[in-house]
């Protein structure tokens, strides 16, 4: 799995994510994986995707393709998400069923994504959420958020809340680990 988080503070966004990838009890260390980055720049927002390893050259095939991608507010990126939905099944092959009872198809996907705009997220079933100050995804967000959580209130910055959070992710989490990928962008004033 992973541990991808993000922080809002000071005028700063910032999004940092573990190098992990995992097959069952097998572990790909970034050194011998050439593409380990689990944060994709898409326009002008840093999207970090945790779940299948399919879900980032999908993302990063499909969102290349679409005009005018969106993923500076909750309700852009539900319409980005909800357009994106069926053109996953038809072309790519996603298998929308999680559990029967579930009310909507899941797309599978549960990303963070950090831009001027702030931090959202988007979980299977098109659910976006927009954080005022940090949020974690990914099997080691648990630990995370408990350190972010209490790091936020300290006289650092941005970037040094979400790296404390992954390395926390990196320290606890057994699917997760160094090194760390990090971006950071100036907020838009509002």
């Amino acid at each position: 799995m992973t541990t991808i988080v993000a922080v809002k503070k000071n005028g700063f966004v910032s999004i940092a994510a573990d190098t992990l990838t995992t097959f069952g009890n097998t572990r790909l260390h970034a050194s011998r994986d050439a593409s380990h980055d689990k944060i994709l720049h898409i326009g002008e927002s840093y999207v970090g995707v945790c779940g299948s390893a399919a879900h980032h050259l999908v993302l990063t095939n499909l969102l290349a393709k679409t005009p005018d991608v969106q993923l500076n507010s909750k309700e852009a990126i539900f319409e980005t998400f909800r357009k994106l939905h069926p053109v996953l099944k038809e072309e790519c092959f996603l298998n929308p069923k999680e559990d029967e009872e579930d009310p909507y198809e899941s797309s599978q996907i549960t990303a963070l994504i950090a831009n001027t705009h702030g931090i959202f997220a988007i979980y299977s079933m098109r659910e976006v959420f927009e954080f005022t100050q940090f949020w974690g995804i990914g099997s080691g967000h648990e630990f995370a958020l408990g350190a972010m959580h209490f790091a936020y209130t300290q006289n650092i910055s941005a970037a040094e809340i979400a790296r404390i959070g992954v390395e926390t992710g990196i320290a606890l989490d057994k699917n997760s680990d160094t090194p760390v990928t990090q971006y950071t962008v100036p907020l838009i004033s509002s």
